[in-house]
C-alpha cells in the first residue's frame, strides 16, 4: 500500500513538474507576445504621426493654391471692374460738360446768338448720345465672384472615417461547393469581409495523412502557389488522377493576410467506358458503351460446356490503358451470377479466361462460387450474398489492385503488384448483364487505407 502510495505521488509529481514546465513555456510566450505588441504599437504610433504630418502638409499646399486662386480672381475682376468705372466716369464728365453748354445756350436772350450756338450744341448732344452707347465698356453686373464655393463635405466624410486597416478575416473554403473532374479542381471560398480584400493566393498539395497538414502548412516548399486572384474562385489544372489534394486560399490586403483552414478535395478517377470492337460476338453493348449483357438468345444448348471451355471467355475491356495514379470504378452486377471484374495487360491472350495467365487479375463469380485469381491460382472470398456494386481500386504507383463490396465498404481481396505495362480495365459476363460506373473520386473510407499484409 505504502509504496501504491509512493508510486502515486511519484506520477502525480510528475504530471506536476511537467505541467509547470508547459504553464513556464506558456509564460515565456506570452512575455514574447507583450513585447512584440509594445514594439509594434510604437511602430503604428510613429506611423499615424508619419501619415497626419502628410495629410496637414497636403492640406496647407493645398489651402495656398486655393488661396491663390482667391486672391487672384479678386484681382481680376476688381481690376476690370476699375476700367468700366473709369469708362463711366470719363463719359459722365463729357456728358455733364455738355449739358452745362446746352443750359447756358438755352438762357441766351439774345436771339440771333441763340440760333447761332443752337445749332452747334444740338449736333454735339446728339453726338454724344449715340457715342455714349458705343464708348461704354460693356458693363457684367453678373461677375460678382458669387458663382464659386467652397465645399469640402466629401473630403471631411474621409478625413472622418479615417482608421487602421486590419488583415482580412480567414475566407472559408467551400467545399461542398467545389467540383471536380479527374484532372482539375474547381475550388470556392468565401470571405466575411471581401471589400478590404485585395486579392487572394491559393496554395495546394497532395494530401499524404492529417499530421501531414500540419507540418505541409509551416513548409511552403511543398506548396504550388497561385497569386493575385481577384475573384472567390479558382480553377487548378493539371492534377493527378483518383488524388486527394489539401488546399489553403489566403486573403491578403496592404495590412497583411489571414489563411483558411486547409480544405480536403480529390480528383475523380480518369474516366472510360467499354470498346465495342473489343467484345466477344456473343456480346451485346449498350449504345451508350456502359452496359455489357450476354446474347443468351443465340445458343441455349451446350450452356455449361460453354462457361468451362477455355475457348469462350466472353469478355469485353475499357477502352483505357492506365500507366500511372489511383484509379476507382464500379461494376453493377444486373443480375448475372456468372461473371469475371478485373484488369489485363494489353499482351493478355484475348481468347482465354481472365486470370487463367500471368497478365490478368480478376474477382470472378460462379453461381455461389467467389474466387479472386490470377495466374490459374484461385483464392476465394466470402462478399455478401447480395453484393450488387463490385468496386475496384487500382493504385498503379503503388502496385496494387483492391475489390470490395461498394455498398457494404467491404474489402474482398487486394493483390500487390509489379506493374510492367499498362493495363486496362475488363470484364466478362457469361449470363445477364453488367454496367460500369467510372470517373468516379476515391471513396473516403479508402484514403490512406493499407491492406497489404
Amino acid at each position: 500500500n505504502e509504496i501504491h502510495k509512493i508510486k502515486t505521488l511519484d506520477s502525480n509529481l510528475s504530471n506536476l513538474i511537467k505541467r509547470t514546465s508547459e504553464l513556464e513555456n506558456l509564460m515565456g510566450k506570452l512575455i514574447q507576445t507583450c513585447q512584440q505588441v509594445e514594439v509594434n504599437a510604437s511602430k503604428q504610433e510613429k506611423k499615424l504621426q508619419e501619415e497626419c504630418d502628410l495629410l496637414v502638409n497636403i492640406i496647407q499646399q493645398r489651402r495656398q493654391i486655393i488661396a491663390a486662386k482667391i486672391k487672384e480672381g479678386k484681382a481680376m475682376r476688381l481690376r476690370k471692374l476699375a476700367q468700366q468705372i473709369g469708362g463711366c466716369k470719363q463719359c459722365i464728365e463729357r456728358s455733364s460738360s455738355l449739358i452745362c453748354q446746352a443750359d447756358q445756350t438755352l438762357k441766351e436772350s439774345d436771339h440771333a446768338s441763340f440760333l447761332q450756338t443752337a445749332k452747334s450744341i444740338c449736333e454735339r448732344v446728339s453726338m454724344a448720345t449715340a457715342s455714349s452707347q458705343i464708348l461704354l465698356p460693356e458693363i457684367n453686373l453678373k461677375d460678382a465672384f458669387d458663382t464659386f464655393t467652397l465645399d469640402f463635405s466629401r473630403e471631411k466624410k474621409t478625413l472622418e472615417s479615417l482608421d487602421y486597416l486590419t488583415a482580412p478575416e480567414p475566407p472559408m473554403i467551400r467545399e461542398e461547393l467545389c467540383t471536380a473532374s479527374y484532372d482539375t479542381i474547381t475550388v470556392h471560398w468565401t470571405s466575411d469581409d471581401e471589400f478590404s480584400v485585395v486579392s487572394y493566393e491559393l496554395q495546394y498539395t497532395i494530401f499524404t495523412n492529417q499530421s501531414n497538414v500540419v507540418s505541409l502548412c509551416n513548409s511552403i516548399d511543398s506548396w504550388m502557389i497561385v497569386p493575385n486572384i481577384k475573384q472567390n474562385h479558382y480553377t487548378v489544372h493539371g492534377l493527378q488522377c483518383g488524388t486527394k489534394y489539401v488546399f489553403v486560399v489566403k486573403a491578403i490586403n496592404q495590412a497583411g493576410h489571414r489563411s483558411s483552414e486547409p480544405g480536403k478535395l480529390k480528383t475523380n478517377s480518369q474516366p472510360f467506358k467499354l470498346d465495342p470492337k473489343s467484345a466477344h460476338r456473343k456480346l451485346r453493348v449498350s449504345h451508350d458503351n456502359l452496359t455489357v449483357e450476354r446474347d443468351e438468345t443465340s445458343s441455349k444448348k451446350s450452356h455449361n460446356q460453354e462457361k468451362f471451355s477455355s475457348h469462350n471467355s466472353y469478355g469485353v475491356t475499357g477502352n483505357v490503358y492506365i500507366d500511372s495514379g489511383r484509379h476507382y470504378w464500379e461494376a453493377l452486377i444486373g443480375g448475372s451470377t456468372w461473371f469475371a471484374v478485373g484488369i489485363a495487360y494489353k499482351s493478355a491472350p484475348k481468347h482465354e479466361w481472365i486470370g487463367k495467365n500471368s497478365a490478368t487479375w480478376v474477382l470472378a463469380r460462379c453461381n455461389n462460387s467467389w474466387v479472386v485469381r490470377h495466374n490459374s491460382r484461385e483464392i476465394p472470398v466470402e462478399p455478401s450474398p447480395h453484393l450488387r456494386r463490385l468496386g475496384v481500386l487500382l493504385d498503379y504507383d503503388s502496385g496494387s489492385l483492391s475489390f470490395y463490396d461498394a455498398v457494404a465498404s467491404q474489402h474482398l481481396h487486394t493483390f500487390e503488384i509489379s506493374f510492367a505495362q499498362p493495363v486496362c480495365p475488363v470484364f466478362n459476363v457469361w449470363n445477364r448483364c453488367l454496367t460500369i460506373l467510372s470517373g468516379l473520386p476515391v471513396p473516403d473510407h479508402l484514403e490512406g487505407t493499407d491492406y497489404s499484409h
